[in-house]
């Protein structure tokens, strides 16, 4: 078989080849096969195609997917879809039809009679009534109550709030004007059901729309998307998925509206230098809460969600946000962080390395057949390298945080595998059967290098000149670092504003398992544009001189191979500690982020005064997860992730705090966090 068809073959999909293809197939079969041993390509991922081809699963057929298509389109439409929402539903039909140039047949001496959804409307809107309203995704039951109950006291608005959304949060809309986005144009292509659409019936387009350029970071030629502005860039995700609604709700009731309350949306594909240099985020910013500030008379409280808890030290910056030494104590009477990624996300770490996270993996076959088919584990490792905002989670500390090969701070009693191996290869994994690439259980410091050599190069670059994961303890490194903005997304590697009369509250739930570390594996070779696998560098001076340039041997041909690198999703051990889930160790914390990295700070690291020169004040309230099993996002007594937004607990802190009464709101916690962060390496 000759190069060119090998390659082809390496690429196409696994549906069942036509029948020319099989004939030109065997038409090469001919040929003599010294080729394929030369170069050492095999054939054995064809034979393997072939046979998955004749033996499929059923659940990878049409005649599965297509019925399973049907039944969750009406599922999703009784979820989503409001008896308002046919209103409008025959101009989108309209819409749709001519994007796509699709014409109904005229017949002239027809009379045809017009679509009327009235009837429609009216049935669907009785169903929807009867619905009890803790099942609907935009509403749990409980709103406005917690706005309810301190109106009650006779608390009012007293502070102004801004509210900061975390990563994927905001909507993204598309402000090109090209023919090629011109169909986007001001539709939002992150969010709300446009979202859906064009994912469904344009998706490449959709991706390049999303993917930034790898060199600069921005936008690539001919796109560009923008953050939606408002309450509502982040009020929901799509309409009834809720998101900052809750929380605006009810603040809304003790007198806040858009005069003293402010949704602060950006856009977190970016860097967090991007977002000031292209969009002056961080300046307007400032210019928000100095208005209020002006107006009001009195400073501002700060609730931010996520992702969004690193932004006081670009705001303050001279260079950046401008707002000087001393912003921050008299601009801000508080900070919320809500679940808080101070240390950063381990499933950041697998995002980045092969594109995928405890939710991909854990998924049920079929939704995996489909989700692999529709949108590939490399394409969404490909977008998640473009979003510079995201590496911003890149896990920070190293090894005197996250623990090393045999020992974390999080660990249980008795534990059979430690997280101090971020990533792990079990002993008769394949991809240990030959180890001629020295595989071994990584720490996180390890893992992180190891990950970056399977990174193109431009996103090394990227993370090299934007972000920084160390740990600094020499006091006037850390002075020094307030005026490096690489530092500002790691809290280990500056200090806290200076801002003494300022009150820290750290607000996250605790009790929802969570991707801690991993176990991978690697198998046969692929086409890919770097070449990790290939053997090793040899470096013939000193090879911890920096200056020393190693070399690599050359792969025949130059062809770029590399082993595919994933989960070991086939590895489930529920006896084990800390428990195995298709190749994820599950740890503590909100079902996203590891409870070290939501409160290590909050409770050991922002105490000490070489972090907190000023000696400000935090407050940890950890919240129990307890959701409610009939209600589908687990009602007010939930402390998910994302689902803490509507949290009844939450939502009280938020309100007590902005209507003066912050002083009853008191250390709280649930978890073991206090002993786990007294074993970190803090000196």
């Amino acid at each position: 078989m000759t190069l060119t068809n090998r390659l082809k073959k390496r690429n196409q999909s696994d549906s069942a080849l036509s029948q020319h293809e099989l004939s030109h197939e065997s038409h090469h079969h001919d040929e003599p096969e010294h080729d394929s041993h030369k170069y050492g390509v095999k054939d054995e991922n064809e034979e393997r195609g072939t046979k998955k081809q004749n033996g499929r699963h059923f659940y990878a057929t049409r005649r599965f997917i297509f019925p399973l298509g049907l039944i969750l389109g009406v599922l999703l439409g009784l979820i989503f879809v409001q008896p308002s929402d046919f209103h409008d539903f025959q101009t989108h039909l309209a819409l749709l039809m001519d994007e796509f140039e699709f014409r109904v047949p005229e017949f002239p001496n027809l009379d045809l009679p017009q679509l009327d959804l009235s009837l429609v409307e009216s049935e669907w809107r009785r169903l929807w009534s009867n619905i009890p309203e803790p099942w609907k995704l935009n509403t749990n039951g409980l709103e406005f109550t917690v706005g309810e109950k301190i109106a009650a006291r006779g608390l009012s608005a007293k502070h102004p709030v801004v509210l900061i959304p975390g990563i994927i949060s905001t909507g993204l809309e598309s402000w090109s004007t090209s023919p090629d986005y011109r169909a986007f144009f001001r539709k939002k292509v992150w969010g709300g059901f446009s979202m859906i659409s064009q994912v469904t019936f344009n998706r490449d387009k959709w991706i390049t729309a999303l993917m930034l350029d790898p060199t600069t970071g921005l936008d690539p030629p001919g796109a560009k998307v923008r953050a939606a502005e408002g309450i509502d860039a982040a009020s929901s995700f799509i309409q009834g998925y809720w998101l900052w609604s809750k929380i605006v709700e009810n603040l809304a009731v003790v007198n806040y509206d858009t005069n003293n309350l402010h949704l602060a949306p950006y856009d977190w594909r970016l860097s967090y230098y991007n977002l000031e240099e292209r969009d002056a985020y961080f300046s307007k910013l400032r210019a928000t809460i100095e208005g209020f500030v002006a107006r009001e008379k009195r400073k501002v409280v700060l609730a931010a969600h996520s992702m969004g808890s690193t932004v006081l030290k670009w705001v303050e910056s001279p260079e950046h946000g401008r707002g000087g030494p001393d912003w921050v104590e008299n601009h801000i009477e508080a900070y919320i962080s809500i679940a808080g990624t101070h240390l950063g996300v381990a499933k950041a770490m697998a995002a980045f390395l092969s594109g995928e996270m405890k939710d991909t993996v854990q998924i049920n076959p079929a939704g995996a057949y489909v989700l692999e088919r529709f949108f590939s584990r490399k394409e969404r490792q490909k977008l998640f390298r473009s979003w510079a905002g995201s590496a911003s989670m890149w896990i920070k500390g190293g090894d005197d945080v996250w623990g090393n090969a045999t020992w974390a701070p999080d660990d249980l009693e008795n534990v059979t595998h430690s997280h101090g191996a971020l990533i792990a290869f079990r002993q008769n994994s394949p991809a240990l059967e030959s180890n001629e690439n020295g595989l071994f259980n990584m720490t996180s410091n390890q893992a992180g290098t190891w990950i970056l050599e399977r990174t193109p190069e431009s996103f090394q670059k990227m993370l090299a000149s934007n972000y920084s994961f160390g740990i600094e303890r020499d006091e006037e490194k850390l002075k020094a670092n307030n005026l490096d903005f690489t530092k500002w997304t790691n809290p280990l590697e500056i200090q806290l504003p200076n801002a003494p009369s300022m009150k820290i509250y750290c607000v996250y739930g605790h009790g929802k398992e969570t991707e801690r570390s991993y176990w991978y594996t690697q198998r046969e070779y692929e086409y890919d544009e770097i070449q990790p696998d290939s053997p090793q560098a040899v470096c013939t001076d000193d090879a911890h001189d920096a200056s020393v340039n190693c070399t690599s041997h050359r792969q025949p041909l130059d062809l770029p191979l590399a082993r595919t690198t994933h989960i070991d999703a086939e590895y489930t051990d529920e006896a084990a500690r800390p428990r195995i889930l298709n190749g994820v160790k599950m740890g503590e914390g909100d079902g996203t982020v590891s409870l070290l990295s939501l409160g290590a700070m909050c409770v050991e690291g922002w105490k000490r005064p070489r972090w907190n020169p000023a000696g400000i004040k935090v407050v940890t309230v950890e919240l129990p997860h307890n959701p409610v099993a009939t209600i589908p996002r687990g009602g007010g007594t939930t402390s998910d992730h994302v689902d803490v937004l509507g949290s009844l607990a939450l939502n009280e802190i938020i309100l007590k705090v902005a209507t003066g009464a912050g002083e009853e709101v008191r250390d709280s916690f649930v978890s073991n966090i206090r002993e786990y962060a007294k074993r970190i390496k803090w000196d």
